[in-house]
């Protein structure tokens, strides 16, 4: 099983919503060095690193980070990526000030409604051929 590993930490996604395929464009977009690996919750790899949040037929609400043996959730996931991705966007570490509980609400706030106010898909887009070593299968 691949493991995220300190030069390849690994952001599991929620395949079939829009808000997430945009915010994985914007990753490999800005990762310049090709430091993160990704693979979709839904996948076996996702539903296995993901640690049984999603068990039970529930559906994933979060983006989580696997970095170097740790998962992490939500507004600490997206903080931590864009720590990962230099600046400027390891400035947003500001945010840290405002206390987990609040970011986390937020985050889970703009996760509820992702659906509605940005779409869904039938089904978790193939990768582009260019970029298909950056998904884990």
């Amino acid at each position: 099983m691949p493991r995220a590993t300190e030069e390849h930490p690994i952001v599991l996604f929620d395949g079939v919503c829009h808000l997430c395929h945009a915010a994985v464009r914007f990753i490999i977009a800005t990762d310049r060095e090709g430091t993160f690996r990704f693979a979709p919750l839904e996948s076996d790899l996702g539903r296995r690193l993901s640690d049984g949040r999603f068990e039970d037929g529930a559906e994933p609400d979060s983006v989580l980070l696997v970095d170097d043996g740790d998962l992490y959730e939500g507004a600490e996931a997206a903080l931590r990526i864009a720590r990962r991705l230099g600046p400027p966007w390891s400035a947003l570490g500001i945010l840290r000030i405002v206390p987990r509980s609040w970011r986390e609400r937020l985050y889970a706030s703009v996760a509820r409604r992702r659906y509605r106010w940005f779409g869904r898909l039938d089904h978790c887009p193939v990768p582009d051929p260019d970029l298909r070593e950056r998904f884990l299968p």
